[in-house]
């Protein structure tokens, strides 16, 4: 039976998440746990102790770094948040090694950016450009395999790098771009397994031609590695400041001659047509509601402007059937494969080998157990 459509009262987030529950205000599962949220550490500090909090944070950075050429790593992808966390780094007085992965599905405009972001701050930009024959093939195993994980492959790619790159150039902190005030509400049904190596090598396995030799990546006993005996750190930086998206746009378009893509993560030609595209007429996702729904918490936005904001188209039919032709071009199949793709049933992270339907999870959670009560240092 199709349940009833809902919308929450408080964010415009609804019953597009098939595990969004509502309690008798109305109010959403999700902005209710963000508000909740919005009372632990850091959040709930004020900006002066937001601001001694971060000096001390930097202090340390330094201090662990002095005897590199960097101190820190931070991801670029040309985006609002990490360029604006990289000018940020830099106004800070570290010394960031900036690493971007090429996948192969760069806009010109990104490519732009990132170019003009590390000239402009005088950063070193390392470039890892995955195996496009091995990641395209990885790519239309997801797609084949109908869950609305698609982007998973160039997440994990992307963390796998950072900490691969921190491991070898000896650093203990990478600096990211995520953040509490723009990204608090994701519903974990419209993606999951970003950590799962067992997840995607599965998925590769069912549906891929070819094996995954090059493709970066961590199992779990990497990821205890990283964090508990290298102690690499990963800092979401942007909490610990007053962060107003609207407001650092400005300043990188100024600063930075950055420019925008006209929404979120559409950096990526493959996240532009995936987010706007297949996530909404496939599986009825628009992650558009999760965006805004976390920018009402923030304060940074009200509903009303959220709900204006929905109204606007995600296509224009002219530019949808370009992309659509760009895609199948650049992954070598026929309009025919495509909406073949595009009729599967969908399925989830739950229909397919993971770590955690396995004994990987109970693993990973006695290591961390034993290493914790080993390592009691914290930053």
């Amino acid at each position: 039976m199709n349940r009833m459509y809902q919308i929450c009262n408080r964010c415009i987030m609804d019953t597009s998440d098939p595990e969004i529950t509502f309690d008798s205000n109305g109010y959403c599962n999700h902005c209710t746990r963000v508000l909740k949220e919005h009372r632990n550490e850091p959040y709930c500090f004020s900006p002066e102790q937001k601001k001694k909090r971060l000096e001390m944070l930097v202090a340390t950075i330094k201090k662990r770094g002095k005897n590199n050429r960097y101190d820190c790593i931070i991801g670029v992808s040309g985006g609002v948040d990490s360029s604006y966390t990289a000018y940020q780094v830099k106004e800070l007085g570290l010394r960031p090694l900036a690493v971007h992965l090429d996948n192969g599905w760069d806009s010109e405009l990104s490519v732009m950016n990132i170019e003009n972001i590390c000239k402009k701050l005088s950063v070193d930009l390392f470039t890892y450009v995955i195996d496009w024959e091995e990641f395209k093939d990885l790519q239309l195993s997801f797609l084949k395999a109908s869950t609305p994980d698609s982007e998973i492959p160039s997440d994990h790619a992307i963390v796998s790098i950072l900490y691969k790159k921190a491991q070898k150039e000896g650093l203990n902190y990478i600096i990211a771009g995520t953040n509490f005030a723009t990204e608090s509400i994701l519903p974990h049904s419209w993606s999951q397994g970003h950590d799962d190596w067992k997840y995607i090598r599965s998925i590769q396995n069912k549906f891929g031609k070819m094996r995954l030799k090059s493709f970066p990546h961590r199992s779990i006993l990497q990821r205890c590695y990283h964090k508990y005996i290298k102690r690499i750190k990963w800092i979401n930086l942007l909490d610990y400041i007053e962060y107003d998206k609207e407001m650092a746009k400005k300043i990188i378009a100024q600063k930075l001659d950055w420019r925008d893509y006209g929404g979120k993560h559409l950096e990526s030609n493959y996240t532009k047509i995936y987010q706007s595209y297949i996530l909404p007429e496939k599986f009825e996702y628009d992650k558009r509601k999760a965006h805004l729904s976390s920018l009402i918490c923030a304060g940074q936005i009200n509903r009303k402007q959220a709900i204006d904001t929905m109204k606007e188209p995600l296509y224009a039919k002219s530019q949808l059937e370009e992309d659509i032709l760009y895609l199948i071009n650049k992954f070598s199949i026929s309009r025919k494969e495509f909406d073949e793709i595009m009729r599967l049933p969908p399925k989830s992270y739950r229909d397919y080998p993971n770590y955690a339907n396995s004994w990987y999870a109970s693993l990973h959670k006695g290591v961390k157990g034993c290493i914790s009560k080993l390592t009691k240092r914290t930053i």
